[in-house]
């Protein structure tokens, strides 16, 4: 079985190990543990006393952990259970071993015994979850418990157990939960948790006094967790209401689907974007303006939930609002909507009511703390922006901060949601609301402006070249403030603004102030032009259509949407001999009208664009071109040798990641 020094040849399992002792005799090896199995004993030695008396406590504690799971998987009465679960608390309470685990292994235990064993009445439920209560004091319940623990809830949410065992076992989860994506039961068993404080005959207070506790009597809450686990919670329960509705539009199976076999591609509905208005049993009028939308606040109480799905349709946009409550709006109440967009309604069933008009009540008191509130629009995609009007009162610069920054180094909402960022899908929409919030209130300022036109000039101009004239007014106010020192790119701005009737209007009334404005155009316009990235074909036409390019030498379209249709526009400058067309989708069509009709071209830049040879070889035509890039590009290697014979002045030249590198 084993040798006198050293490692044992076979293992000993815990459940062979019928006795354990500690060597007290007078001539007993130091800090040995005597083992007795089956045919014989084993001593075990260990450095030091401390070392010892670990291992005899753990093996007592493995010996003692298998009987139980040999009981309790076998149960036949389940008053003989219940005593030996309240055994096996004990044990692990009183445990001199100092691990995670000691508490976790009769929870699992527990956890395992409920979920191969259905049919226990209400009473024995309860028993077992008073009978654990102690190990969940300082211990989060596994996923299986936590799945127990919410159809406790679910089916019995004014029992006694919900709030004297369960309500420490959910503060202890906020105050210290650290991710609910690695544990998702603990989140849905949170969220059922304050659906039953809810179902109490106290309803909404109930909830508000566990609010209040978990914020503390103070000013500020002294645990950090708390607020965005509170958030997480009731954000995941709001789209609980609407996932299905919302997995019939995307074009994704839902669970039900994958339940029953996922619905034909054919079946499926046209997508739409959708954005959630308020709950609310009727609309404001078309003609309701948005101030007075803004000072009605929303009493969710009604199964109809309108919502937005946005069209190309011209129409005034329908706002929802309550009636009857003339209370300042709340942070959640104002949930507003952009134009151009008509309504919907969806209804939901009574509980997926109760669930979301429980929920955004939470958000609402959350809103309501001063610490909170700032933080609030940290952990929330919801932004002053976003509300469409002021509905926050903490501080400026605390809103700002939020807005602009969510922590030292990151980008923020404002970055975020900018036409080019990570987040945007919506054209830039919502970063111009951001915008107009920002200038509406106290940032109408030179620094605010030059930030703007040092880090999002471009999107500026994009979104101006659109339509927009929250952007339109702020090209204008750069202008009348000489944020921009740069002639080309005021030029520049002179152009965009002159491509829309809003810009055009609106210019001209600056021009009325600044008549030296109007000498700069009248000098052939730029000679250096940068569109911004994601600009269309449509845009750069509307661009030079919007006045005369004919000192244009320089232009970039690196980065933007624009294909080989704008060829024919630039084409149209005469003067050009600087072409970027860098990481765009110009191809070869474009390329064979370049080479006719801009010889004089000198620097061009294919990097990273469609074209291949067929394109390529109408280049030799323009025996001015000095620098030519296509890297990254299909060009092939005989195709390069007949650019360099025919094309006499090539000088700088980049075939990297091609054929012919």
């Amino acid at each position: 079985m084993g040798q006198p020094t050293g490692y044992m040849e076979n293992s000993v399992s815990y459940s062979a190990i019928e006795d354990v002792q500690l060597l007290s005799w007078e001539n007993a090896p130091k800090y040995c543990l005597q083992l007795t199995i089956p045919g014989g004993t084993v001593l075990l030695q260990a450095a030091n006393s401390y070392l010892r008396d670990q291992w005899f406590h753990s093996l007592q504690w493995k010996k003692k952990i298998y009987k139980y799971k040999k009981v309790l998987s076998n149960p036949s009465r389940w008053e003989v259970v219940l005593k030996e679960i309240r055994t096996l608390v004990d044990m692990a309470l009183t445990s001199p071993l100092q691990d995670d685990s000691i508490n976790q292994a009769p929870l699992e235990i527990v956890s395992k015994l409920l979920s191969e064993n259905t049919n226990l009445t209400t009473q024995e439920h309860e028993n077992i979850i008073v009978a654990i209560a102690p190990l969940l004091e300082n211990n989060h319940p596994p996923p299986d418990l936590c799945e127990f623990f919410c159809k406790h809830c679910r089916e019995r949410p004014r029992s006694m157990v919900v709030i004297e065992v369960f309500t420490p076992v959910v503060q202890r989860i906020l105050k210290h939960n650290m991710d609910f994506g690695k544990c998702p039961r603990l989140r849905l068993f949170t969220q059922e948790y304050i659906l039953a404080l809810n179902e109490l005959n106290a309803g909404m207070e109930v909830v508000k006094k566990f609010i209040q506790s978990m914020h503390g009597p103070t000013g500020h809450c002294p645990h950090p967790r708390v607020l965005p686990n509170l958030v997480a919670v009731c954000l995941a329960a709001i789209y609980s209401c609407y996932e299905e509705f919302i997995n019939s539009r995307d074009n994704s199976p839902s669970l039900k689907e994958i339940r029953n076999g996922c619905q034909q591609p054919c079946d499926r509905k046209p997508t739409l974007p959708l954005r959630l208005l308020h709950p609310s049993p009727d609309l404001v009028s078309q003609e309701a303006t948005l101030s007075e939308a803004r000072h009605k606040s929303v009493v969710v109480a009604s199964s109809e939930i309108h919502v937005e799905v946005e069209r190309t349709s011209t129409a005034k946009p329908a706002l929802t609002a309550s009636a009857g409550n003339d209370s300042e709006p709340n942070l959640i109440d104002c949930l507003m909507v952009s134009p151009a967009c008509s309504t919907m309604s969806i209804e939901l069933g009574p509980q997926a009511d109760r669930t979301l008009g429980c929920y955004v009540e939470i958000l609402k008191l959350l809103s309501d703390y001063d610490d909170w509130r700032p933080s609030l629009l940290e952990v929330t995609n919801v932004t002053e922006a976003a509300c469409g009007s002021p509905v926050v009162s903490p501080p400026v610069r605390q809103v700002h901060s939020c807005l602009l920054s969510v922590r030292a180094g990151k980008d923020g909402w404002f970055q975020l949601y900018s036409p080019g960022g990570v987040a945007c899908d919506d054209d830039g929409e919502l970063f111009a609301s951001m915008v107009h919030i920002l200038m509406g209130s106290c940032y109408k300022t030179k620094k605010f402006l030059l930030s703007l036109a040092e880090n999002k000039l471009g999107p500026c101009m994009l979104l101006a070249l659109r339509g927009n004239q929250t952007m339109v007014e702020i090209l204008c106010l750069m202008l009348e403030y000489n944020i921009i020192d740069n002639n080309d790119t005021q030029l520049q701005i002179i152009s965009t603004l002159e491509s829309t009737d809003v810009g055009k209007r609106m210019y001209e009334q600056l021009c009325d102030r600044q008549r030296e404005l109007k000498e700069l155009q009248r000098k052939g316009g730029p000679t250096r032009l940068t569109l911004p990235s994601k600009s269309t074909d449509a845009d750069l036409a509307r661009l030079l259509s919007s006045g005369s390019f004919g000192n244009l030498e320089n232009l970039s379209l690196a980065f933007t949407n624009v294909t080989s249709a704008c060829a024919e526009h630039l084409i149209k400058l005469p003067s050009l001999k600087q072409l970027n067309l860098w990481s765009t989708q110009f191809g070869d069509a474009g390329l064979r009208l370049l080479s006719e009709h801009l010889t004089m071209l000198q620097v061009l830049n294919l990097c990273e664009t469609p074209v291949t040879d067929a394109g390529l070889l109408a280049l030799s035509s323009m025996k001015s071109l000095c620098s030519l890039n296509m890297n990254s590009t299909k060009l092939s290697a005989d195709t390069y040798e007949d650019l360099k014979a025919k094309l006499p002045n090539l000088k700088e030249v980049d075939v990297r990641y091609t054929e012919a590198w």
